[in-house]
């Protein structure tokens, strides 16, 4: 809660904050003077990530405990992002995946990633737009990936649930520039966090300089969307990995994205 004997901060709202690029992404945020609202399911790691937020930043946090793949979590959350004065940032961080042939992966764990990944994302997006808007101020930050660019041989849901998010933010960057709001879609390469231990990805068969730091990533996020670009990929590697398929034949494409994932 806001201490009334100091000046009022913004507020930033970060989902999946209890570790990774979340939690670096709400440390970030308090650096920049924002008071922050923590999502996520585990209540430990977001009072401990609240407790150093106001020790090192003055940054007071409210925690919130919600599971996105749940009706009465994205409502909890959704509904926290309409109330009061709009949030000066909503970070869409939410998310996992998993390296399996599609025709193996268990059909609730389908239904879970699209929920989260694709269905969460796009509600919180509209709530916050819908808030932002209206005033003319406000950012908006979907954390998507590089897998987006490419398909994903054992990875297709995955792969194809960060492909709608890079492309629903870039459609909404556009819708909401005239009104001075940003909205910009992170897309990290390889990035050591809790994600790779749920999708089953070991990254100690890539070269180093296929991997990004979280802090890293999550400061050249918060600078891009300051800057509003409509996508940020941190990295030179990255950006050439992201881009380069444009190029190729999609046949090609497919074989050699194919086979770096074998390798993780």
């Amino acid at each position: 809660m806001v201490d009334g004997s100091r000046p009022a901060r913004a507020t930033a709202l970060v989902t999946g904050a209890s570790s990774g690029i979340g939690e670096n992404l709400a440390r970030g945020l308090a650096a920049r003077g924002h008071d922050l609202i923590l999502v996520a399911r585990r209540r430990e790691p977001l009072e401990r990530l609240a407790r150093e937020l106001e020790s090192t930043y003055a940054a007071k946090s409210e925690v919130l405990l919600a599971d996105l793949q749940s009706d009465d979590g994205l409502d909890a959350v959704r509904s926290r992002i309409e109330r009061d004065d709009p949030l000066a940032v909503v970070v869409n961080n939410a998310g996992f995946g998993r390296y399996v042939p599609f025709a193996e992966q268990p059909p609730d764990e389908i239904e879970d990633m699209v929920r989260l990944d694709v269905m969460a994302v796009t509600v919180l997006s509209r709530a916050a737009l819908g808030t932002m808007i209206p005033v003319q101020k406000g950012g908006l930050l979907n954390v998507s990936s590089t897998a987006g660019f490419v398909p994903g041989p054992s990875g297709a849901v995955y792969h194809a649930s960060k492909a709608f998010v890079t492309s629903l933010s870039e459609s909404l960057h556009e819708e909401a520039a005239p009104f001075g709001v940003h909205v910009t879609a992170l897309c990290p390469g390889f990035t050591p966090t809790e994600f790779q231990q749920r999708a089953d990805v070991h990254l100690t068969g890539l070269p180093n300089w296929m991997i990004t730091d979280a802090g890293y990533v999550a400061d050249q996020a918060l600078a891009a969307l300051e800057r509003n670009d409509a996508i940020c990929v941190p990295g030179f590697v990255n950006k050439a990995a992201a881009f380069a398929p444009r190029l190729g034949p999609r046949s090609v494409v497919r074989k050699v994205s194919g086979r770096v994932l074998k390798q993780i």
